[in-house]
């Protein structure tokens, strides 16, 4: 057993100093956790999508596998494109034992916020090979003129 003389008592130490250290290391491990995710686990938003712009449309491309015209429900609102709609399950696969299960199934809806402003009575859509095309003219106050230059 080991002796302490009275001068060589380790000072007061704060009984809370334990619980903040403590508290200080689990911050930084979910820190780590969530960078070390962001690399390898994107977020899953369905259905996957791009939006470009022509001169005089907007094209929106969604990737909708095994999708039916439908189930498939598209709307405008606003400035606002709504696509909603419905993927079945397989009807072969009620008894299966899944290893891996990546491709879901189920009703789906997403709302994508149109960077410019569209003629929303001049819509096309279209759904081919899983790959569903929307093409949105632009408003006239937004598409660019040529305006032609005359000399008197």
């Amino acid at each position: 057993m080991a002796f302490i003389r009275f001068a060589e008592r380790p000072a007061f130490r704060n009984p809370w100093a334990e619980f903040e250290r403590i508290r200080q290391g689990l911050d930084e491990l979910s820190r780590s956790y969530v960078e070390k995710g962001k690399g390898q686990n994107r977020a899953n938003v369905y259905p996957a999508l791009n939006i470009y712009e022509e001169t005089d449309r907007l094209l929106i491309t969604a990737e909708l596998p095994g999708v039916k015209t439908s189930d498939l429900e598209l709307s405008i609102e606003g400035e606002t494109l709504t696509l909603q709609g419905k993927r079945d399950r397989r009807q072969n696969e009620t008894g299966a034992s899944y290893h891996r299960r990546e491709i879901e199934s189920g009703s789906f809806s997403r709302a994508i916020t149109l960077p410019i402003k569209v003629d929303t009575e001049q819509v096309g859509a279209r759904l081919t090979n899983g790959i569903l095309t929307i093409t949105l003219l632009k408003a006239s106050a937004v598409t660019p003129r040529q305006i032609k230059v005359t000399a008197e």
